[in-house]
């Protein structure tokens, strides 16, 4: 007999009068409103304009889960287009199915034409976005748990996950891998955010070192998962994915790092520079004036010198003078 557990619960749907309320797309909204909260906070502290982050999020979101599900589909075909199988739930979205390697990429598509409509940078409004991608990823997986789905083997800790007899699902207790996702997640979100205050990244690298997290815990939690999917070489393909995409992250970050250094001034035209960016300009001015000011003593001290010296030579002319005359 299990004595803890964590429990699934018995619907995924909450009807509100007519409205039928699902978690999974609930917990997906959520994620959207933080990121972009998040995203324009960060935003601001670049020196960008409050709302632009919401304004380019229109154009990144709807492209984001278009490529989700685009991926999910893809990659899990036989869901969907196997004998028995009704290909319009291919459509149904809020039953699960958001493949987040689709989503960041063709996201990025659809962010990429709402910069460029802009006139701002793409790699700095991903460093801006970056963490509350992360903090999004951490409220959508508990979407899974909504839909009694994607968890690992079975296990009797304390924090398993408790799953009902149903469709393609045996009862039992298993590991809570949309829990272990989500909470990598959050930590993912708070490294970035110290990262990128201690070092300063610019230029895509804090986005980049988002995603190199982001896989890093992936990899493992995925390969704990035992649903169904296709394999390579002995791993599930998401696996495959994740070590990839790190490898290419973190590549990023190096060639970034030695041909672009340092980070963006100016992120959005027509605004004021970052404050860090006024800080350090600020800080060479001061020190420019202290140079100044230090020259300026010096000066003053040869200027008194000078001065003092001639003052003498006077001095001893008069005494040479009276000695003569007298």
């Amino acid at each position: 007999m299990d004595l803890a557990y964590i429990p699934s619960p018995s619907t995924g749907v909450i009807d509100l009068g007519p409205i039928p309320l699902r978690g999974y797309a609930f917990c997906i909204i959520i994620g959207v409103f933080v990121a972009v909260w998040l995203g324009n906070k960060r935003w601001i502290a670049r020196g960008g304009r409050a709302g632009t982050v919401a304004d380019i999020a229109v154009w990144a979101v709807p492209f984001g889960l278009v490529g989700g599900r685009l991926y999910h589909v893809i990659t899990d075909y036989q869901l969907y287009f196997s004998d028995g199988e009704d290909w319009v739930d291919a459509f149904k979205i809020w039953q699960g199915g958001l493949g987040i390697w689709g989503a960041i990429a063709l996201g990025a598509v659809g962010a990429w034409i709402g910069c460029r409509r802009r006139g701002i940078p793409l790699p700095a409004w991903a460093d801006a976005l970056a963490p509350g991608i992360a903090v999004a990823q951490a409220c959508g997986r508990w979407g899974n748990w909504f839909n009694q789905e994607l968890y690992g083997r079975e296990t009797d800790v304390p924090w398993a996950l408790k799953i009902s007899e149903g469709p393609n699902r045996v009862a039992g207790t298993y590991h809570p891998t949309f829990l272990y996702e989500s909470l990598w997640c959050i930590g993912v979100a708070l490294l970035v955010i110290w990262a990128d205050r201690r070092f300063k990244l610019g230029h895509g690298r804090a986005f980049a070192l988002y995603v190199a997290s982001y896989c890093a815990g992936r990899a493992w939690i995925e390969y704990m998962r035992v649903d169904e999917a296709h394999h390579i070489l002995g791993l599930r393909l998401n696996v495959w994915t994740a070590l990839i995409v790190f490898v290419l992250a973190v590549v990023y970050m190096v060639i970034s790092a030695k041909v672009r250094p340092g980070r963006e001034e100016i992120v959005e035209p027509g605004e004021p520079k970052a404050p860090d960016a006024v800080e350090a300009e600020d800080a060479k001015s001061d020190d420019a004036k202290s140079d100044d000011a230090e020259a300026g003593d010096a000066k003053s001290e040869g200027a008194k010198s000078e001065g003092a010296a001639v003052e003498s030579d006077a001095s001893k002319t008069e005494d040479a003078a009276e000695t003569a005359k007298g």
